[in-house]
């Protein structure tokens, strides 16, 4: 008697106990970017930036555009949700990494004039070519941990779910999965950036945003607890060489956000 087909719900709480992580950073970008976007643009960034990240990831799994050609593994597809060959999971953690990686450039590129009204610095990068420019060089540098990792997932709790037909030069990763990564990057962070100066239609859409520029920055913290999390459980597996590489390529931004925040006339020189 064969088994039968699992529902709807029972995948999306299959998915939720399976993945708690991604749910985790999922409902941090949920607050976070609500007090900085308001309700609506998050809701819809979370839907575009879905819809953007599965189009890109069903597109190569069968064309090899645009990181190249790779393959799921179905080992848990009757445990958690697939949506047409691609976890749910999988382009959902675009979104928050996207994110994230956007709120740490408008972080670091914060310029120093303060407003003459208020006192509070004035956020004049978060539209610019450079914001976007840094926003996807950060998104790139974040998979340059995380793939390599989730390809060694066989060695923690993520499991191995993908792979490709021949091992890259970089950790199993190849070149072209981070062309990918900044193609895909670019057109997401520059619709985020257009939803971060969306003039909302309806008050209510806006529940939530606060009036603070500051609270822009918050999603910064994001970025460190997703860097964090892939960094300790790549030294946990035992690849001590693919950590340290992450700690040094993340030694410039350190430095530089270091000497922003520290040393104020760093940015006015």
């Amino acid at each position: 008697m064969s088994e039968s087909t699992p529902s709807f719900v029972s995948l999306l709480w299959g998915t939720l106990f399976l993945r708690p992580y991604v749910f985790i950073f999922l409902a941090a970008y949920l607050c976070l970017a609500t007090r900085h976007l308001g309700l609506g643009p998050t809701l819809l960034y979370l839907l575009l930036g879905y819809g953007i990240a599965w189009t890109s990831e069903f597109c190569s799994i069968h064309t090899g555009i645009p990181y190249g050609l790779y393959m799921y593994i179905p080992a848990t597809h009757s445990q958690e949700l697939w949506v047409l060959g691609v976890p749910l999971m999988d382009s959902l953690s675009y979104v928050f990494l996207s994110y994230a990686s956007y709120s740490l450039a408008l972080f670091l590129l914060a310029p120093l004039p303060r407003s003459p009204v208020s006192g509070h610095p004035v956020n004049t990068g978060r539209y610019n070519l450079a914001t976007l420019l840094l926003a996807v060089v950060l998104f790139v540098t974040l998979d340059i941990i995380i793939d390599p990792l989730a390809l060694r997932g066989y060695r923690w709790f993520l499991g191995q779910i993908y792979g490709y037909p021949e091992a890259g030069i970089y950790f199993g990763i190849p070149l072209s999965n981070f062309v990918g990564w900044f193609v895909v990057g670019l057109v997401m962070v520059a619709v985020l950036q257009r939803l971060s100066h969306w003039s909302v239609p309806f008050p209510w859409l806006s529940w939530g945003q606060s009036r603070s520029t500051n609270d822009g920055y918050l999603g910064a913290g994001l970025y460190l607890g997703i860097l964090l999390f892939n960094l300790i459980l790549t030294f946990y597996i035992g690849e001590t060489l693919l950590g340290l590489v992450g700690l040094f390529i993340y030694l410039p931004f350190t430095t530089l956000a270091i000497l922003v925040r520290c040393h104020p006339g760093f940015k006015a020189n």
